[in-house]
């Protein structure tokens, strides 16, 4: 009885997730103590990364990915308990102005606004301090 009850509170959370080829999927990252796969380690490592698109659907529970060309020495056949869908937000496109070079290949930077402007007090000195809008 005990176990029915269980299995009953572990279905309500439990989702099927159903994924095609050409969806995007965020890759969740294993915590295993001493690996460095995705850069950092450790709690300040990113949860998931990604997003990688779907190749195709392999049996009914695991799915071939897409890596780039750095990532080409981890296997690419994850389980579904493993992503997590990436849904397209247009918020999340980066629009970029083009940088106007110098024949040093260096470019300027100009501050757009100076929002705030306060002077700290440290013990004998007085230090101004300037919020920029950049």
């Amino acid at each position: 009885m005990a176990q029915s009850r269980q299995k009953s509170y572990a279905n309500v959370r439990q989702k099927d997730l159903e994924l095609e080829a050409d969806d995007k999927v965020f890759l969740k990252m294993a915590p295993m103590k001493g690996v460095l796969r995705f850069g950092k380690k450790g709690k300040l490592s990113r949860r998931f990364v990604g997003p990688f698109e779907i190749l195709e659907r392999i049996g009914s529970m695991a799915y071939r990915l897409t890596f780039p060309p750095s990532l080409s020495t981890v296997h690419n056949i994850f389980h579904v308990s493993m992503l997590r869908k990436y849904i397209m937000n247009p918020s999340h496109i980066v629009d970029f102005e083009p940088l106007q070079l110098n024949e040093n290949l260096s470019y300027e930077e100009k501050p757009a606004q100076i929002v705030a402007r306060e002077v700290k007090v440290l013990r004998n000195r007085e230090v101004p301090l300037m919020k920029v809008l950049w």
